[in-house]
């Protein structure tokens, strides 16, 4: 599955905490060892909503790639970068803006929902009605096929497809393609390339699906041709032009169950939060803090574990006998709520331990996050290039 891109971001508006780990950075995780994983900071995201907030990105910045990389992201199996690190992000950003249509933008569901929510902030903006189509053309500057994403996100997916459809409507098809696509052959290897045209003939002269299935096969092999080449290639042997911005899709990840301290999700928004860099001390203090079932006014009374905030958290960390446990002390009157709380710090904190000494370790080589950020950075401008030439040619602005 190496040959499917994928392609994930995050806001660095803040320390990342244990619903980004849970929620997000796991999943990253596997996906990593399974598909061409694409992973941003998304900094420029960030000003949607906070452009009037003191924020430090340079720290946030480098704080967000450290916590990645101590929660398991492989900067050798993954390409992991800053959005404002490759401005063409921003140039196919205002391309695309010239043939979106401006209702497309105001009916995502997360411009009013957030407005709403976020009644303190300024969000009366071009930037923030635009950051969708931003986040288009996030995903389609590196043609990625699966963006990992909620269930809230997946109208952002399909604005993305609705966006690269009508450029590639209004676009259409190289004047030169023929010539391209015979230019991208070549570069195959006389053998494969013979290989190549042999399938496409018996493919577009008899209907051979068995031919279009080797070809595929052949292409994906291909070290010397470019993802473009590959693309072009493949438009070619199917009769059809070359498809500019390849439509994503959306890959839909398992709802987070990761609550906040008070039983609501956890997020930075609800002050709910523990954060990956919590001390043992400070992990104690918030699972302590936390409020339980308001029946239980005395050590005597009974409780009900789905009415308590504590015991989501039990589902998230503990073992079916330490569950059983709760359920049995809870019900039962027989312990009370601190008690019942010790065995989830002692499992947050062990969860958390290993991943801090990961952090205190990057954090001692600053060169070393430094180099990882650049080399990503390259490596994702490389793709962002080529991806930017044939949106160009395809416009016509290679004057």
């Amino acid at each position: 599955m190496k040959d499917h891109r994928v392609l994930s971001g995050m806001r660095p508006t803040g320390r990342l905490h244990l619903g980004h780990y849970h929620g997000v950075l796991k999943n990253w995780i596997e996906l990593q060892n399974e598909y061409d994983s694409y992973f941003f900071v998304a900094d420029w995201h960030a000003f949607t909503t906070h452009y009037s907030d003191k924020i430090d990105l340079e720290k946030n910045v480098c704080e967000m790639v450290v916590d990645w990389l101590a929660s398991g992201i492989n900067p050798n199996t993954s390409t992991i970068f800053v959005q404002s690190k490759v401005p063409e992000h921003a140039e196919l950003h205002l391309l695309l803006s010239m043939s979106t249509p401006l209702s497309w933008l105001e009916r995502v569901p997360s411009y009013k929902d957030q407005q709403l929510q976020l009644k303190t902030k300024d969000l009366a903006t071009y930037g923030f009605l635009g950051y969708p189509l931003l986040q288009s053309a996030d995903i389609l500057i590196y043609k990625a096929g699966l963006v990992p994403v909620g269930e809230d996100q997946v109208a952002h997916v399909e604005l993305t497809r609705e966006v690269a459809r009508r450029f590639n409507y209004v676009y259409g098809r190289e004047s030169d393609f023929e010539e391209k696509a015979e230019t991208a052959a070549s570069k195959m290897g006389k053998k494969q390339a013979k290989l190549y045209r042999s399938l496409r003939k018996s493919y577009q002269e008899t209907g051979d699906d068995e031919a279009l299935i080797k070809a595929k096969a052949l292409l994906g092999e291909q070290k010397n041709i470019t993802l473009g080449d590959r693309e072009r290639l493949l438009g070619y042997i199917e009769g059809v032009g070359k498809i500019i911005l390849p439509e994503p899709e959306s890959l839909l990840t398992k709802a987070s169950k990761m609550p906040g301290l008070d039983g609501q999700k956890m997020s930075k928004s609800y002050n709910n939060t523990i954060s990956l860099r919590d001390e043992p001390a400070e992990v104690e203090q918030k699972i302590k803090r936390m409020p339980t079932d308001p029946a239980r006014v005395k050590l005597t009374d009974p409780g009900d574990p789905s009415k308590c905030p504590v015991w989501q958290l039990h589902e998230v960390y503990s073992l079916q006998e330490t569950l059983d446990w709760v359920v049995e002390g809870c019900t039962k009157a027989k312990m009370g709520c601190i008690e019942c709380k010790t065995p989830l710090i002692k499992s947050v904190v062990d969860e958390l331990g290993p991943m801090q000494e990961r952090i205190a370790k990057y954090q001692s080589d600053s060169n070393l996050i430094q180099e990882i950020i650049f080399e990503g950075s390259e490596r994702a401008r490389v793709v962002a290039k080529e991806t930017m030439e044939d949106v160009r040619d395809a416009m016509g602005l290679t004057y």
